[in-house]
């Protein structure tokens, strides 16, 4: 049995990235191979780099979903498909059912339900919730980064090649990436695929049981079009940059086994729950580019799956070491699975 316990580490809390570096490609980035440890830059990445690989990335925009109504903090962090929304409140058990919130520009919200670990159900009284967000939303910034979000941030915690609107949180990994590094890889002879996911509760929601089987993810939407599957499915190697992207490729995977296609990945778009931990087989993805995670997250339990458990162990401990940046706005990591290297 998987214990939470088990992906447990110490990180100085002086290395949690609070803001970004001045350039997104000035990060450093830690290759891990098996056992070995190499430290680089993001910029190195394109060393890696060979003709005949899809390199794919998730292509969600993150809403401004942090705001104020009637004095309560909301952050949103899943549509509904009736219109409503669930959005995460302290304290939201004291607002009753049927209330209705204010927002600073006066559109109003009607509380629909409670959830234990969803929060709020609400249906937002206007006909375009994105253009009121826009106007009295903030950027949803991690709590560990300890402060309020700031005009940058609107830039700064959003990928340059951002399309639809839905997350709650960045696909993080991509936050490394100019167009001028997206071009890079294309002249390598590899190719780029935008998956979307929309990242909700389900990537960050912390760990509550010590017993890994009892463990709920949320739901998330994501989506691999045929013609993506069929570029991915043609590849010689599949690099994932992020682990939404890594779990949408990995749930396309599971749908192509348990359907009998003979294909890395099966066309999709639906909702994932997949809670990727060491004992998975891993179907579609080769190399993983991602962020340092938090101790006891899903996300860590994920590359720990992907890489090895004393593999990764090890790494973040070089990571500590070497005071690389964790998280959010912090530095990268590229791994390797298999004999992808």
């Amino acid at each position: 049995m998987l214990h939470t316990s088990d992906f447990d580490f110490e990180l100085p809390t002086e290395l949690i990235a609070s803001r970004p570096l001045d350039r997104r490609d000035a990060s450093r980035m830690l290759v891990v191979d098996g056992q070995s440890l190499a430290d680089k830059h993001i910029r190195d990445f394109l060393d890696y780099i060979r003709p005949g690989d899809v390199v794919v990335f998730n292509n969600s925009r993150v809403i401004p979903a942090r705001f104020m109504a009637s004095n309560h903090e909301i952050t949103l962090h899943t549509a509904v498909n009736d219109g409503s929304w669930w959005g995460l409140c302290k304290k939201f058990n004291k607002i009753p059912v049927g209330a209705e919130l204010t927002l600073d520009d006066g559109t109003t919200a009607t509380v629909l339900a409670h959830d234990d670990d969803s929060g709020l159900k609400l249906k937002f009284n206007c006909d375009n919730l994105m253009d009121v967000l826009d106007r009295v939303g903030k950027m949803p910034l991690p709590p560990y980064m300890k402060r309020d979000a700031e005009i940058t941030d609107r830039d700064r915690y959003q990928t340059v090649y951002a399309g639809p609107l839905g997350s709650m949180a960045a696909p993080t990994a991509g936050l490394h990436f100019t167009p001028e590094l997206l071009d890079d890889i294309r002249a390598r002879g590899s190719q780029i695929v935008n998956v979307t996911l929309h990242v909700g509760a389900g990537t960050w929601m912390p760990v509550k049981t010590e017993d890994l089987s009892q463990h709920k993810m949320h739901s998330e939407w994501c989506q691999i079009t045929p013609p993506q599957a069929a570029i991915i499915n043609a590849a010689t190697r599949v690099i994932a940059v992020g682990t939404t992207s890594m779990r949408t490729l990995e749930s396309a995977a599971i749908r192509a086994r348990t359907s009998g296609a003979n294909a890395r990945v099966v066309p999709f778009c639906g909702t994932t729950d997949i809670f990727i931990t060491p004992g998975y087989t891993f179907g579609a993805v080769d190399v993983l580019l991602t962020n340092f995670h938090l101790p006891k997250s899903t996300l860590f339990m994920l590359v720990s799956a992907f890489a090895g458990v004393d593999e990764m162990r090890g790494a973040y401990a070089h990571a500590v070491a070497e005071k690389y940046r964790f998280f959010s706005y912090g530095d990268c990591c590229l791994l390797f699975q298999g004999n992808a290297s």
